[in-house]
């Protein structure tokens, strides 16, 4: 698609500064492993950032470490590089340290490591140890998208990217005061791009809530693959969409078992709007709705979450 494309290239060449060039890629290897047997979604990604530290941790002392159970003189400390600064921010930001994390983070960054750019941006998103930035959280996720938008789908840094792409659309779509106009048009190809060539279950989500209402036919596909993933915001919206458009009872029973996949999910957090969502429903439907949905219900979750299922049956034994 050329438009989108055209997108994809226009976000690759935003530069934050003149003169700045982008970083050589470099490469870690333990939760790049792991990350290829896994399917990733946004709310994984700071288990894996803390999975790393655990996975990167070397068994011997790293070149910083002075040995004290000897009478030679230390050696000199050598200059990190950018795995073992990215594996030093992890471990400050874990620990507590999140201004010292900061520093690592950047020289990680600034030296081709999309995890730490990723982390970063996070951090300004969200104001988590620093200062709320919109503007330099945009700069991180627009370096991720310029140095790796390219990347393979199945590359180990592609989670990543993907998460970038999904954070770049959602700047569009709202924008930021001073920095980046609103633009949904652009938003909604950055999205298509993660939730088509990434398969990205966030941006098919997106997708879905910018096509509920104008293209219901479209946000059901979107909703759908995202809710296959496990997407619990999409299962919700999946449902209210097929249940309004259902014309009978067992695709109204679709919609509200969507819904109800949801709601078993989500019962234990703060995800309050699925929570209201469900009892909204769950009203308006007749008996025979609610029973057919809660069988269909209860089924796809002894499939894909017997753990809740568990955790039912303890909670009445108790």
């Amino acid at each position: 698609m050329p438009q989108v494309r055209q997108s994809i290239d226009g976000l690759k060449t935003w530069k934050v500064g003149a003169g700045e060039k982008p970083s050589a890629v470099r490469q870690f290897s333990n939760l790049r492993a792991m990350m290829r047997r896994s399917r990733w979604s946004a709310a994984s990604f700071s288990g894996a950032f803390a999975a790393f530290l655990v996975l990167a941790t070397p068994q011997h002392a790293s070149a910083l470490d002075v040995n004290t159970t000897t009478k030679e003189a230390p050696l000199a400390a050598q200059p990190l590089s950018p795995m073992e600064a990215l594996r030093s921010g992890a471990r400050k930001y874990y620990s507590g340290d999140k201004e010292g994390a900061l520093q690592s983070l950047q020289y990680a960054a600034e030296n081709g490591e999309p995890m730490a750019a990723w982390k970063l941006g996070e951090m300004y998103a969200h104001g988590d140890g620093v200062k709320e930035d919109d503007r330099k959280a945009f700069q991180y996720f627009s370096q991720i998208v310029r140095e790796h938008g390219d990347d393979r789908p199945d590359a180990p840094d592609a989670p990543f990217v993907a998460s970038a792409f999904v954070a770049l659309g959602s700047y569009y779509l709202n924008g930021i005061k001073g920095v980046v106009p609103q633009n949904p048009a652009r938003a909604k190809q950055i999205f298509t791009h993660a939730a088509s060539y990434f398969g990205d279950a966030d941006a098919q989500f997106q997708l879905g809530q910018l096509y509920q209402g104008s293209s219901d036919k479209l946000a059901v596909r979107w909703y759908n693959l995202a809710a296959l993933k496990g997407h619990v915001g999409a299962q919700a919206r999946l449902g209210e969409t097929l249940y309004n458009l259902g014309n009978s009872d067992a695709k109204r029973a679709r919609g509200l078992m969507w819904i109800t996949v949801a709601r078993d999910q989500a019962a234990n957090t703060s995800v309050n709007w699925i929570l209201d969502l469900h009892e909204r429903y769950f009203g308006l439907a007749s008996e025979p709705v609610r029973d057919l949905s809660r069988r269909m219900a209860d089924t796809w979750i002894e499939r894909n979450h017997p753990e809740l299922v568990a955790a039912k049956q303890v909670v009445t034994t108790e």
